[in-house]
C-alpha cells in the first residue's frame, strides 16, 4: 500500500515523457517514429529495446521487456511500483511525498522494531569494556571504524543483557523467543547469542530481520551461531548484503556472490561495493530470484578448496538452469576473497575479476578432473558428460565445444553431432507435443487476450467489444474486461500506458499483465479485431452445442428433449452465420 493516489499517478504518467525518463538511464537513438537501444535486462549487445513517444511504450524484442514508464524504472532501480512512481515524479518535478507502507506499517513492524533494539544494543556494547578487546581483535581482522558502523556490527555480551533490556521495555519473553533473540532453560531465560561478534542480517528491504554470530575467541564453538527460522526471518530467502549492493549492482554492471560475511564485508570495504554473500553452500529458488531481479551477471566467487570447487558446479548449474548471465572467479593462493585481498592487496582482486572463466570452461575443466581421461571408459564418460551439459546451449556454443573435443581427443566431429542428436531428440518431440496440445487448448485464450489487448489501447476498440461480444465465458478473462470498462468509465479515455499504471494497484494485476505480455506484434485494426470476436464466439458455440449435445443423449423427458433440440437448432445456425463471417 502507499499513500500515492490513483489519480496522482495518472497525472505523472501523463506528464513524463518515456523517451526523456529512459534517456537518463540509457543512450537512445533515434530511429524512424521510435527510439531504440541496448536493453539493460538481458545481456543485449546490439540495440533490441524499442521506445515509443506515441505509445509512451517500451518493448525489448529479445528479451520480452516492456511496459510504461514505471515498469522501465521499476525494474531498472529495482524498487517497488509507488517507489518508481515517486522517482519519476521527482524527475519531471512533481513531489509525491511517497510513504512505503508495506516496509514501516506492516503486520511484523513490531517484531522489526525489537531486532533494531537489538541491533542497536548490539552495537553500543562495543562501546564497553568488553567491546574494546573485541575491537583490538577487529582491528587485527583490519576492519576499520567505518566499517563497523557500516555493516552495523556489534557484541553480545553475558547471559541475558539482551533480555533484561527487552523486558524493561515491556516485551514479552514468549515474543522474544518467537523471534529467536532468548531461549528457555530450566525456569529461566538467557540470551541466544553470547560472547559473539554480531552481524545484523537484512531482508531485500534492508529491514533487520536476524543476525549472525561468530566467536571471536578461537576456543568457542561453533564458530558461526544464525538466527532460527522465524516468521521474518528466512535464511534461505535473503542474501547478506543485498539491499546495499542492489542499489551498486546496475552501476557495476554484475553482482559478485561470495560465500560468507567476512568475505562480503572485505570486498565492499576494498571497493567492490557490489558483493553478496549466499550464507551457505547451496543457492535457493528465492535468492537466485532475487539475484535475477538485478538483470547483470553474476560473478561466482566461492571458497578456493574442493568443497568451493563444488559448490561452484553445483550453483553454476541452477544460475544457468535460470538464464543468467554467469562468470566464474576461481582465486589461487589463498583460500577466500578475505584472505585474498589481505595477501594480495586491492589491484590483484580488480585483475582477476576482469579475467573470469565462463562457466562453460570451468564446466569442462571440472568434469575433465572426475574421468581418468588416459583411460577409453573414462573419456567416453567424460565426452557423455560435456554433450549433456551443453545440450541447452545455442547451436554455435554446442557446434565450437564438439570441434574442440573432436579435435582434442582425435574424435569424430560427425559421431559428436549425432550424439547430440540423440540427447535432444527426446525432448524435442515431448515439446511438440506439449506444444500442439497446449495450442489446442489455448485458442481461446489467446483470442481473449488479444480482444483485451485492443480493449487497453483505444476507447473505440471497447465500443465494438460491448456491440458485438459484451461478455466472456471464462472468468479471468471477465474479470480483466470489467477492469477495463471501469477505468474508461471512470477517466472517459484509455491508452495501454496509462492503463497499466492502474493495473499495478489492480487486484488482478497479475493476470492483466500476462495478458499484456502474450501479445507480441499485434497491428490494430478494427476488422482483425471483428475477426477475433467472431472465433471467440465460435468457440463458446461450439462449446454450447456440445454441453447441450451430451444433455440431450442422457436426457429422457420429451418436452425437454424439444426444448434442448431447438437450442442447439439455433446455436447451429449462429454458427452457419459465422462462418460466412469468418
Amino acid at each position: 500500500m502507499s499513500n500515492i493516489t490513483e489519480e496522482k499517478i495518472l497525472e505523472i504518467r501523463q506528464k513524463a515523457d518515456i523517451v526523456e525518463i529512459i534517456e537518463s538511464y540509457i543512450p537512445l537513438m533515434p530511429q524512424g517514429k521510435n527510439y531504440f537501444g541496448v536493453c539493460p535486462f538481458h545481456q543485449d549487445h546490439s540495440p533490441s529495446m524499442s521506445v515509443s513517444r506515441e505509445k509512451q511504450l517500451y518493448k525489448c524484442f529479445s528479451c520480452g521487456a516492456g511496459g510504461n514508464v514505471f515498469n522501465f524504472v521499476k525494474d531498472y532501480e529495482n524498487v517497488n511500483f509507488y517507489e518508481a512512481v515517486s522517482i519519476v515524479g521527482k524527475k519531471i518535478g512533481i513531489d509525491v511525498n511517497y510513504t512505503n507502507f508495506s516496509k514501516s506499517q506492516n503486520k511484523n513492524s513490531e517484531e522489526l522494531k525489537i531486532m533494531k533494539i537489538a541491533s542497536s544494543f548490539f552495537q553500543n556494547n562495543l562501546k564497553t569494556k568488553e567491546g574494546n578487546i573485541v575491537k583490538k581483535y577487529l582491528e587485527e581482522r583490519h576492519l576499520s571504524e567505518e566499517v563497523i558502523k557500516n555493516f552495523q556490527i556489534g557484541l553480545a555480551t553475558s547471559k541475558n543483557s539482551l533480555q533484561k533490556l527487552l523486558e524493561q521495555k515491556k516485551y514479552k519473553n514468549e515474543e522474544l523467543e518467537k523471534l529467536g533473540l532468548i531461549k528457555k532453560y530450566e525456569d529461566n531465560y538467557y540470551d541466544v547469542f553470547q560472547n559473539r561478534l554480531i552481524f545484523p542480517l537484512e531482508n531485500s528491504l534492508g529491514e533487520i530481520v536476524g543476525f549472525a554470530g561468530r566467536v571471536y575467541n578461537k576456543n568457542d564453538s561453533p564458530k558461526y551461531l544464525n538466527s532460527k527460522e522465524t516468521e521474518i526471518f528466512k535464511k534461505g530467502e535473503i542474501l547478506y548484503n543485498y539491499y546495499a549492493a542492489s542499489k551498486k549492482a546496475r552501476l557495476e554492471k554484475k553482482i559478485i556472490l561470495v560465500e560468507g560475511y567476512m568475505d562480503a564485508i572485505r570486498m565492499v570495504d576494498s571497493g567492490f561495493s557490489s558483493t553478496v554473500a549466499s550464507m551457505g553452500t547451496s543457492l535457493t529458488k528465492e535468492q537466485i530470484k532475487l539475484l535475477a531481479k538485478l538483470h547483470v551477471p553474476i560473478f561466482l566467487m566461492l571458497d578456493n578448496d574442493e568443497a568451493g570447487k563444488i559448490n561452484t558446479y553445483n550453483n553454476g548449474l541452477l544460475i544457468e538452469e535460470n538464464k543468467i548471465d554467469l562468470k566464474i572467479v576461481r582465486l589461487s593462493g589463498a583460500k577466500d576473497p578475505d584472505e585474498y585481498i589481505l595477501k594480495f592487496g586491492v589491484d590483484a582482486m580488480k585483475n582477476v575479476l576482469e579475467h573470469p572463466m565462463s562457466f562453460l570452461e570451468f564446466k569442462l575443466d571440472y568434469l575433465k578432473e572426475k574421468h581418468n581421461l588416459s583411460d577409453t571408459k573414462g573419456l567416453i564418460n567424460y565426452v557423455k558428460d560435456v554433450i549433456k551439459s551443453i545440450t541447452s546451449l545455442d547451436n554455435l556454443t554446442k557446434d565450437t565445444t564438439i570441434r574442440k573435443l573432436a579435435k582434442e581427443y582425435n574424435l569424430s566431429y560427425d559421431l559428436l553431432k549425432q550424439e547430440i542428436s540423440l540427447e535432444e531428440s527426446p525432448k524435442e518431440i515431448k515439446e511438440i507435443t506439449i506444444t500442439n496440445k497446449k495450442e489446442k487448448k489455448n485458442r481461446y485464450s489467446m483470442c481473449a487476450s488479444v480482444i483485451l489487448y485492443y480493449m487497453m489501447n483505444d476507447s473505440k476498440y471497447i465500443n465494438i467489444y460491448q456491440n458485438k461480444l459484451g461478455f466472456f465465458e471464462e472468468k479471468k478473462y471477465r474479470q480483466i474486461a470489467n477492469e477495463v470498462l471501469y477505468y474508461f468509465a471512470k477517466n472517459k479515455v484509455i491508452t495501454l500506458a496509462d492503463f497499466l499504471a492502474y493495473a499495478e494497484i489492480s487486484p488482478i494485476k497479475d493476470d492483466i499483465y500476462e495478458v499484456v505480455n502474450s501479445i507480441k506484434n499485434e497491428e490494430l485494426s478494427e476488422n482483425n479485431l471483428i475477426e477475433y470476436i467472431n472465433v471467440t464466439k465460435k468457440i463458446g458455440i461450439e462449446n454450447n452445442l456440445k454441453e447441450l449435445k451430451k444433455e440431450l443423449k442422457e436426457c429422457n423427458d420429451v418436452n425437454q428433449k424439444l426444448n434442448i433440440g431447438i437450442k442447439i437448432t439455433e446455436l447451429q445456425r449462429e454458427k452457419n452465420e459465422l462462418k460466412k463471417e469468418v
